[in-house]
């Protein structure tokens, strides 16, 4: 295949309060769009959510908010113009040869030698998304499975009909607006922990000030009973925080004292990613999520005890996380979906994988974590740009969205072209073209 032209643009979206996590937070979460037209006039818009935050917090910190967004989309920009100069067979072909020189572009424009690979990741979302709609277009694909290469569909085999869906609770969102989630029926709450409260990086300060919040969560929201008789339930996320096992097993005693540890589904990434700590000793489920960029990484670090797998298509591509869903599957290791305070119709890549993958060990449903709801100003605007937006699926019903014959049908709409980002693709002024 070839691209014969690109355009991106993006806009900044507020969010309702500052979101905290990895010891710092961030105000405003930038939206990207990149449109792709091949040699036989097809075209296709791909979308993204930066969080340079997430990607590489040093890069965040160092270069502040406003800069760091502006790094990232100048390596989306970078990519989608190589795109047009790249000839590829699938949206693998293509992932393989930008990576490198879009993670080389990236050094470059933080002046980061070791800037993390997560970093370029994410801003090649919407390129590989565009490119997974061209190939899907090329073959005629009309289902999200119809896409899907053959050997990670066994890792995809699942059709729920429900999905609990997760919110996410940063460091700022207060006790009691979580124990009205619960109320709510949103009974698996995301909690980021490892928080910096004096700015001191004193590792005995986090772990005081984690023990205390879950301690205070705990307690508000335990008794509180939710729909078809769940309870609540924790996914903890350290976002590589915790320097020790030590450490962390102090807190897990912390959570033992308070009859709290039995409610833990998942905690998610402890340690910094370049730990090699094997963890097969830790009493609760480890999952990894910035720690790996590709399957030869899901290998090793299941090898090293950790026994979940959080699957990013709309902030590592859809192509990292096939591939990590094929490892992980052939290691015997169950997989979930996690957000990154996507839009509402970015949040449709992660939808269709969620809804066929295996329930994770102790539950019956799928599980989405989508917390975009909780922390967009402006959710129900994002939402008038979903192209089915008034669809069943895309919303929370008594804590679960509710997957019926027509998401299956339409893949929630995820082939369907969205004209606002069309438009926002278009914006850029200048577009990059090669002869066809």
């Amino acid at each position: 295949m070839r691209i014969t032209a690109a355009k991106c643009g993006f806009e900044r979206e507020p969010l309702v309060r500052p979101l905290g996590f990895k010891g710092a937070h961030l105000s405003e979460l930038w939206q990207a769009a990149v449109m792709l037209r091949e040699d036989l006039g097809r075209s296709a818009v791909g979308l993204g959510v930066q969080s340079p935050l997430w990607s590489d917090s040093r890069v965040f910190v160092g270069l502040g908010e406003a800069a760091s967004n502006e790094a990232m989309f100048a390596m989306t920009r970078f990519a989608a113009g190589r795109a047009v100069s790249i000839d590829w067979q699938g949206p693998g072909g293509l992932f393989d040869a930008l990576l490198p020189e879009v993670l080389a572009h990236g050094r470059a424009v933080t002046g980061a030698a070791d800037l993390s690979p997560t970093f370029a990741l994410n801003s090649l979302v919407p390129v590989d998304n565009a490119a997974w709609l061209l190939y899907a277009a090329a073959k005629g694909a009309k289902r999200f499975e119809e896409m899907i290469p053959e050997d990670a569909r066994k890792a995809l085999s699942s059709r729920h009909l429900r999905l609990l869906s997760v919110p996410m609770a940063s460091f700022h969102v207060p006790v009691n607006e979580l124990a009205e989630w619960v109320r709510d029926g949103l009974s698996l709450l995301k909690i980021k922990i490892g928080s910096d409260p004096d700015g001191s990086g004193d590792p005995e300060q986090m772990l005081r000030w984690d023990a205390r919040r879950l301690e205070e969560i705990h307690r508000a929201v335990a008794d509180i009973q939710c729909p078809a008789g769940r309870r609540a339930m924790y996914y903890l996320d350290a976002n590589g925080r915790y320097d020790s096992k030590d450490l962390l097993k102090r807190l897990l005693d912390s959570l033992q004292r308070i009859g709290a540890l039995g409610r833990i589904v998942l905690l998610e990434e402890p340690f910094a990613p370049n730990s090699r700590l094997d963890v097969s000793d830790i009493p609760v489920r480890l999952a990894i999520d910035e720690s790996y960029h590709d399957a030869a990484d899901v290998r090793r670090l299941t090898a090293m005890g950790y026994r979940c797998v959080a699957l990013k298509p709309a902030a590592k591509t859809l192509t990292v996380s096939l591939r990590a869903a094929r490892a992980a599957y052939d290691a015997d290791v169950p997989c979930f979906c996690a957000d990154l305070t996507v839009n509402p119709a970015l949040l449709e890549w992660n939808r269709n994988v969620a809804a066929r993958l295996p329930p994770l060990p102790g539950l019956t449903e799928g599980i989405l974590e989508s917390n975009g709801p909780q922390n967009y100003r402006d959710w129900d605007r994002l939402t008038s740009h979903h192209p089915m937006p008034h669809a069943r699926w895309a919303r929370i019903h008594d804590g679960c969205y509710e997957l019926d014959e027509e998401f299956y049908a339409t893949s929630g709409g995820l082939f369907e072209q969205s004209d606002y980002y069309r438009q926002l693709a278009e914006s850029q002024k200048d577009d990059v073209t090669r002869d066809p």
